[in-house]
C-alpha cells in the first residue's frame, strides 16, 4: 500500500490514503466524496476487502477519495465513530457521514453504495 498523508499535493488520491486519529476529520471534510475502510490487521474479512479499496481507489480517482484507517493503533476515533464491528465501511459527503456497513461488501455492492451518493 502507499502512503500518502492529508496535505500532500494529490487533488484527488489515485490510492488508498492511510488515516490517523489526526488526519481522518481532515480527510472526510477535504474530499467531496470519500470512503473510509475502518480495519484491524488480525480480521480475515477486512484482509480481503482491502484489495477492493485498493481497486476502487484507482478506477473512481477524481471523483471519489479512499482511506483506511487501523481501529487497533486509532481507537479515538473509532470509538467516536461507534465502530463496534470490523471491517466498517464509511461513505461520506461533503465532510458528513451519510451511511456505514459493516461486513465484507462485494465490490459491486461498493460501486452502488458510493453511486448512491455520488
Amino acid at each position: 500500500m502507499w502512503h500518502i498523508k492529508v496535505g500532500d499535493t494529490l487533488d484527488m488520491p489515485d490510492r488508498t490514503v492511510e488515516l490517523t486519529d489526526a488526519t481522518f476529520e481532515e480527510f472526510t471534510r477535504r474530499y467531496k466524496v470519500a470512503v473510509v475502510d475502518f480495519w484491524g490487521p488480525s480480521c480475515a474479512p477486512c484482509k480481503m476487502i482491502a484489495p477492493l479499496i485498493e481497486q476502487l481507489a484507482e478506477e473512481m480517482k477524481g471523483r471519489v477519495a479512499f482511506g483506511k484507517i487501523d481501529v487497533t493503533k486509532n481507537m479515538k476515533t473509532s470509538m467516536s465513530m461507534g465502530i463496534k464491528s470490523i471491517p466498517t465501511i464509511a461513505f461520506y459527503k461533503d465532510g458528513k457521514l451519510v451511511r456505514s456497513r459493516t461486513g465484507f461488501i462485494p465490490k459491486s455492492r461498493m460501486v452502488l453504495e458510493i453511486r448512491e451518493i455520488l
